[in-house]
């Protein structure tokens, strides 16, 4: 018979931790290392230590919480995901992930159920990459994939840094970011973030894996004018090859493949006056798709597109690669017991791949990883306007749990 988790007390949960941060327009404003944040960890850690965990907290301010298991020598299984959210985003995303892991606890501490491994809950630092970059940073140090210290200096646009943000609010803990032994398995619970399952109705999504992606800024350097007097055909506009490169980026995806998606998502425009020809313009890019050799092709596009752009307006240019993450391919063990958990509680699952990348792709070079994902209404996210019902949120929560427990046991 499933075990199915207490489905009231998970949906005013997931209210409670949304009121954390939340925006007049039902969404979520919860910045890494910002003020709200810092509640939302408090919340969360009382909610663990109410529950009786042994809570730990490393030096990136990643939260850990273990349930024990029969077998003190057995290695433990991990569940989480991310309290942080995108500027004005959504109340799901990510933290659905770390509430149905919570709950997952809960639940069999009110049933009394034992597991032979541990269970461990984790809220991962900085995922979200909106405030400081690179996005997962939490579980790329842990995972030994990013440099603690380089980490430590990332500064947000006041140029404060995330050390002194941890230290500010109160979470950089003692515990070194790394490991601190073998770890059997990690299952991630996310929102889809995409319309596949929306369009097809199905309840639940069984990941497979997680796309590469190749983020990185170009900054073009032209000279400031005015712009009444100077004539046109003299001008060094550096915003122009901006906007060139905004445009091919655009089009770029359709040359290179089907499941190739490609944006600019940030612009810095200086002096940024009305009145001034733009001398320094920075534009963030990104390019995802499933194959990494495709990632690389454009990548290399990218550069060539900025270059012919800045030789066109005879402007200057600078190159910074900001992440490089390759794709996944999740083992079959842990996908395995996401799909059996869904068919053991009667859901209409399918299998999908990540188009959007998650901590679970750090975690995935430390142990077996797989992830569930929730039903995305109209595939919207990263907005106000995400949305997935609480039936949907509750399915994928009890998929998580069952999964769980047939690692853990």
């Amino acid at each position: 018979m499933a075990f199915e988790i207490d489905e009231q007390r998970f949906s005013n949960t997931m209210e409670e931790q949304a009121s954390i941060g939340g925006t007049d327009n039902g969404g979520l404003h919860r910045l890494a290392l910002s003020d709200a944040d810092k509640d939302v960890r408090d919340w969360f850690l009382d909610a663990m230590e109410a529950e009786g965990l042994d809570v730990r907290i490393d030096e990136m301010g990643n939260m850990f919480g273990r349930r024990s298991g029969t077998d003190p020598t057995a290695a433990p299984v991990l569940l989480g995901s991310h309290l942080d959210s995108q500027p004005y985003g959504g109340i799901y995303d990510g933290a659905l992930g770390v509430v149905a892991a919570l709950e997952l606890v809960r639940s069999l501490n009110d049933e009394e159920i034992e597991t032979t491994r541990p269970i461990e809950i984790v809220n991962w630092t900085n995922e979200e990459g909106s405030r400081f970059q690179p996005a997962m940073q939490g579980s790329g140090v842990w995972a030994g994939e990013l440099d603690l210290e380089t980490e430590y200096a990332k500064t947000d646009d006041t140029g404060t840094t995330v050390e002194e943000e941890l230290e500010r609010i109160g979470y950089k803990g003692p515990e070194p970011a790394e490991p601190p032994e073998e770890y059997d398995s990690s299952l991630e619970l996310h929102i889809e973030q995409g319309p596949k399952l929306d369009d097809t109705g199905k309840d639940v999504g069984v990941v497979s894996g997680i796309v590469g992606l190749s983020w990185g800024a170009v900054t073009f350097e032209g000279e400031a004018e005015h712009t009444g007097t100077t004539p046109m055909q003299g001008r060094q506009d550096s915003l122009v090859a901006a906007a060139d490169l905004i445009t091919a980026v655009r089009r770029l995806p359709s040359r290179l493949g089907d499941r190739t998606v490609g944006s600019v998502g940030h612009v810095d425009v200086a002096p940024n006056s009305i009145n001034i020809v733009p001398e320094t313009t920075t534009v963030t890019w990104g390019i995802r798709d499933p194959n990494d050799s495709t990632v690389e092709r454009g990548r290399e596009q990218v550069i060539a597109e900025a270059e012919a752009a800045a030789n066109r307006e005879g402007v200057e240019f600078e190159w910074e690669d900001r992440a490089r993450s390759s794709s996944i391919r999740f083992p079959d063990r842990p996908v395995q017991a996401i799909r059996d958990a869904s068919n053991s509680l009667g859901y209409d699952a399918m299998d999908v791949f990540s188009g959007a990348v998650h901590d679970a792709a750090h975690v995935a070079k430390v142990c077996d990883t797989a992830m569930v994902f929730a039903v995305s209404e109209d595939g919207k996210s990263h907005t106000e306007d995400e949305f997935t019902s609480w039936e949907d949120c509750y399915s994928a929560a009890n998929t998580l749990a069952n999964a769980g427990l047939t690692l853990a046991e």
